[in-house]
């Protein structure tokens, strides 16, 4: 089993509100790990609905999607965002 001392430094995801290429709102908590693979997480948590958690791989949170013609982020930071109204 692996130390923390050994584990490979999380990417860089910066905490707080982002909106979805869908234009839903949701929060980010923190970068975390899987426990068997240690691939890097974010942790996120819709702000509608039931507000429930979810996980996704950080270089998928992190990437591009192709939506009508047009390259653009899977997840925006809109740190202006406050309290889930944007």
């Amino acid at each position: 089993m692996a130390s923390d001392d050994d584990l490979p430094p999380l990417p860089h995801v910066p905490l707080g509100r982002y909106e979805h290429y869908k234009q839903l709102p949701y929060e980010v908590l923190g970068v975390v790990r899987h426990s068997e693979t240690l691939e890097p997480l974010v942790l996120y948590r819709a702000l509608y609905g039931q507000q429930g958690l979810w996980v996704r791989p950080a270089a998928m949170f992190c990437e591009t999607v192709h939506i009508n013609g047009q390259d653009v982020p899977r997840f925006r930071h809109c740190p202006d965002l406050a309290n889930g109204q944007g």
